[in-house]
């Protein structure tokens, strides 16, 4: 049975991670409140983001059976227990903005949906049935709060395996118990759509987009996958994960690269079709992105696209664990200037800046999710020693 040591030496450099963020909040409290609420729902929406892939693709692999996958089960697991802090984090913002500590949803400033208001605006008004405080809030308690109890049987269900306490008499049993996982991606199907619209999208509140729930989608489950292959290749480097083979890391490799290619679709399809046909109300969210921000607009989209794909078309390069570290890093760099562009346009207009703020409070978000994930990895053994695929895992094989 293999365990993972979560030593004082992994809780400092975590905590000292946390403590630059807890400056840099400190700092930005004081010299620029807006920007400190904007970083926070950056952050706390990307590595919410991390967490929920995790428990999407715990759900997607034990509904499709796939077996090469068990072996890795146990990080994605770890991951998705920072799901509870991540989604209390984000309702900090959420509640912030209801009672208007922060201003970063135009749709919530007073006056806006009254029309004795000069502030009235007629389109935002028409949205009040849907976008509305009791109503908006509701719905984040609902999709964070169902979303954690899924995660939360997920792992009480694996760790019932381990302990003989789970077990299954034939295939018919063993698909039956999958109901939940089943469920988990019906309920996510719709909700994830939902709350691309209520947290990212109505910060832009004249804009929509059929095609911006996949888009979000794609880019936080695609960072979730690549969070998760950087501490993998590091527990197989620090001599855990034997059972690790060549074909599983390139397995990993090849969902990153498929993921950066849908993620790319995706912008492309969006993209070129505002460009196309040119409608005020359409190109009207990409201006501001490309004028005001061009430089990590194009930058963007340069790195989430041209270097995964370039590099990890070859079966080689998706076996070699120092590039795809190198590459993870790379990705997991864009995909937050994605989130960032995101939110930034519509929330500080042109304002928008970088510095120790956004450095700082991305280093503390980070030392709080892999504090969380580690503390989750060291609770339980890395393998699950149970699981009904587990015996086709450790033989996975791709020649």
């Amino acid at each position: 049975m293999e365990q993972f040591e979560f030593t004082d030496k992994h809780k400092k450099l975590f905590m000292g991670l946390m403590l630059v963020g807890v400056a840099a909040v400190a700092y930005g409290a004081f010299t620029d409140g807006h920007r400190t609420w904007v970083n926070a729902l950056i952050d706390g929406f990307y590595f919410f983001g991390i967490a929920l892939a995790g428990t999407f693709f715990v759900a997607f692999n034990s509904v499709s059976q796939a077996g090469w996958s068990v072996v890795v089960r146990r990080v994605f697991e770890a991951s998705m227990g920072f799901l509870p802090i991540g989604s209390l984090l984000l309702m900090i913002v959420f509640v912030g903005a209801a009672l208007h500590w922060n201003h970063i949803y135009h749709w919530l400033h007073e006056g806006i949906m009254d029309p004795t208001s000069h502030h009235y605006d007629h389109i935002i008004a028409g949205k009040e049935p849907y976008l509305n405080i009791p109503f908006w809030l509701g719905r984040a308690v609902i999709f964070l709060g169902v979303y954690i109890l899924f995660a939360r049987l997920f792992r009480k269900y694996s760790l019932q395996e381990d302990a003989g306490e789970r077990t299954y008499t034939d295939s018919r049993s063993y698909r039956r118990s999958l109901t939940p996982y089943a469920g988990f991606l019906v309920f996510f199907g719709f909700t994830s759509m939902a709350f691309s619209w209520d947290w990212i999208m109505s910060i832009d509140t004249h804009w929509f987009s059929t095609l911006f729930g996949w888009y979000l989608f794609s880019g936080y489950w695609l960072t979730g996958m690549v969070m998760v292959m950087m501490i993998t290749l590091w527990l197989k480097s620090q001599g855990y994960l034997k059972v690790l083979n060549e074909s599983h890391i390139q397995d990993i490799g090849k969902w990153v690269f498929a993921v950066s290619v849908l993620w790319t679709y995706l912008f492309f399809s969006q993209y070129m079709l505002y460009w196309y046909s040119n409608i005020p109300e359409e190109v009207a969210y990409f201006l501001p992105r490309v004028q005001d921000y061009a430089w990590p607009f194009w930058g963007m989209i340069i790195i989430n696209f041209i270097v995964p794909t370039l590099f990890l078309m070859s079966k080689e390069t998706k076996r070699n664990t120092k590039l795809l570290m190198i590459i993870g890093f790379i990705v997991m760099i864009g995909h937050w200037v994605d989130t960032y562009l995101l939110i930034v346009p519509g929330a500080m207009q042109d304002t928008g800046s970088f510095g120790f703020i956004e450095v700082g409070m991305f280093m503390g978000y980070l030392g709080l999710y892999l504090f969380v994930t580690f503390r989750q990895m060291a609770k339980a053994p890395l393998v699950p020693q149970a699981a009904p695929l587990l015996d086709e895992s450790k033989h996975h094989h791709i020649n």
